[in-house]
C-alpha cells in the first residue's frame, strides 16, 4: 500500500500532451515568462502560502514575508525533522561546482547571506572550517571551477598533493594529484539553521500551520486552495509547494523527474583526548579523485558528535515516509575500508552514531523552480538533490523574486529542461 506524503497528491486530470507543450515552452522564455504585476502595484500584500519548511520552503517563505506578502507556512513534521532532506546536524556549504556558473555565484551569495542572517539572529549557525575538494588524475571538474571560483569572488587556493599532506597529516593523499581549498567556507548546523529560520519566519509576522496539505482544484489556469487533514481549505493568491522529497507524489506529473534516495551517513569516535580529528584542525573535506567509483566527504568534528564521512553515491530508490532507518552492514563496511585508506588514524575508530537519510534527485541533479504547467499561480521548488541546503538563503531570493513578479527565474531551473 502506497503511503501517504506530507503534502498529498493533485486531483487535477491529466493532461500530457497540453503539459508537455507548455513545459517546453517555458524551458525557452525569459523576463516574459513571469506574468501579472508586482506586488509593489498592489493595494494589498499579496497573499502565500508556502508549503514544505525546509531549506527551500523556510527561506521562501521568510523572503516572501521580507518583501511584504502575507504568508502562512505549511509543515507537515515541522522545521528539520528527521525525515525531511533538510534534517540532520550538519550540511556542508562550499562553491565548487565544476563549470557551473550558477551555482558558483549562488554558493558566494549563500555564504554572505547565512553570515548576516546569522548576525542579525545573534546565532552561531556558520563555522568556517574551510573546504578541502581533493582531486585525482581526471581534473576537469576542478581545473574548470577555478576561473569561476575567482569571478565570484571566492577566496581559494590551489594545493599540489605535497602541500597538503605537509599541512594535514592526518590525511592519506595517496591518487590524489591536487586539492582547492575554499578557507572562507565549512559547515552549517543544519536542524538548527531550519529552526533558525521558522522562528525569524513567526517572530516578522509569519503564520504557521503544522498539518498535511494538498493541492486544491484547478479551474481556469489557477489553482483555487489546499486542502489541509483532515478536510479544511486554505486559499490564497499564490501557492508555493517546495515538498521536497514528496514533490513526486503531490504532482503526478513530476513523478519520473523526481526519485527520492537513501544515503547513509556515519560518524566515528576518535581517541580520548585527540583533536587531530576535529573540526580544530581539519576542513570539511570533499574526495573526487575516485568519481567514477564513488564520492567521500566528512565533516570533521561535527559539534563533538564524531568524525562525520558518508559517500555521495545515490542509493537506491525510497519512500521517505516509511522507509526504515537503519544503516546497512555493506554501507558501513565500505565506508571503513575508505577512512582505512584516507585517514589511517581512525582505520580502528568505533562507530558512534549512524543516520539514514534521503536526496531529492531531479532527473539531472539540478534545482527546480518553476510555475504549474496547469496553474499560473502555483510554483514548484525543489530537487535539491543533495546539495541544496547551502543554497537555502539564495533560492528564496530567487523563488520571492518569481512569485511576486519581480524577475524570472534562471532558464537552468525551469522544467521544461526535463522534457525530452
Amino acid at each position: 500500500m502506497r503511503s501517504q506524503a506530507p503534502c498529498q497528491k493533485d486531483d487535477f486530470m491529466e493532461r500530457n500532451s497540453s503539459r508537455r507543450s507548455f513545459l517546453k515552452g517555458s524551458a525557452l522564455t525569459g523576463a516574459a515568462y513571469v506574468l501579472g504585476r508586482r506586488v509593489l502595484a498592489r493595494p494589498n500584500p499579496l497573499s502565500v502560502i508556502v508549503v514544505g519548511a525546509g531549506a527551500f520552503g523556510g527561506w521562501t517563505a521568510l523572503e516572501l514575508l521580507r518583501k511584504g506578502a502575507k504568508v502562512v507556512l505549511v509543515e507537515a513534521w515541522g522545521p528539520g525533522n528527521s525525515r525531511a532532506s533538510s534534517g540532520g546536524e550538519t550540511r556542508i556549504i562550499r562553491a565548487t561546482y565544476g563549470p557551473s556558473r550558477i551555482y558558483t555565484q549562488m554558493a558566494a551569495q549563500a555564504l554572505r547571506l547565512w553570515q548576516e542572517n546569522e548576525q542579525r539572529w545573534g546565532l552561531k549557525l556558520f563555522f568556517p572550517t574551510g573546504v578541502l575538494w581533493m582531486t585525482g588524475k581526471d581534473d576537469s571538474y576542478e581545473r574548470a571551477a577555478l576561473p569561476l571560483l575567482r569571478d565570484a569572488g571566492v577566496r581559494l587556493e590551489k594545493l599540489a598533493a605535497s602541500d597538503c599532506a605537509k599541512r594535514w597529516p592526518q590525511i592519506k593523499f595517496d591518487e590524489i594529484s591536487w586539492s582547492i581549498y575554499e578557507p572562507d567556507f565549512g559547515f552549517l548546523a543544519a536542524r538548527r539553521c531550519c529552526e533558525a529560520v521558522f522562528n525569524a519566519f513567526l517572530k516578522e509576522g509569519g503564520e504557521y500551520r503544522q498539518a498535511q496539505a494538498a493541492p486544491g482544484r484547478i479551474t481556469g489556469n489557477r489553482m483555487e486552495g489546499i486542502i489541509l487533514t483532515p478536510g479544511e481549505s486554505l486559499t490564497a493568491d499564490a501557492y508555493v509547494f517546495a515538498c521536497g522529497p514528496w514533490l513526486g507524489t503531490v504532482f503526478s506529473f513530476l513523478g519520473s523527474l523526481i526519485r527520492a534516495t537513501r544515503q547513509e551517513v556515519f560518524f566515528l569516535g576518535t581517541a580520548a583526548g585527540d583533536v587531530r580529528f576535529t573540526d580544530a584542525q581539519l576542513p570539511v573535506w570533499i574526495d573526487n579523485s575516485r568519481r567514477a567509483e564513488h564520492l567521500y566527504y566528512g565533516i570533521p568534528g561535527n559539534h563533538w558528535r564524531g568524525f562525520k564521512i558518508a559517500d555521495d553515491t545515490r542509493g537506491p530508490v525510497v519512500d521517505p515516509t516509511t522507509m526504515e532507518r537503519q544503516i546497512s552492514a555493506a554501507g558501513l563496511a565500505a565506508a571503513r575500508r575508505y577512512v582505512s585508506m584516507r585517514f589511517p588514524g581512525l582505520a580502528d575508530a568505533p562507530l558512534l552514531e549512524s543516520r539514514v537519510c534521503q536526496y531529492e534527485n531531479s532527473a539531472d541533479q539540478n534545482f527546480i523552480l518553476d510555475r504549474h504547467p496547469e496553474a499560473a499561480n502555483v510554483w514548484i521548488v525543489g530537487g535539491g538533490s543533495g546539495h541544496g541546503f547551502k543554497h537555502g538563503p539564495a533560492i528564496g531570493k530567487l523563488v520571492s523574486d518569481a512569485v511576486l513578479g519581480i524577475k524570472a527565474p534562471p532558464a537552468e531551473f525551469l522544467l521544461g529542461r526535463l522534457v525530452k
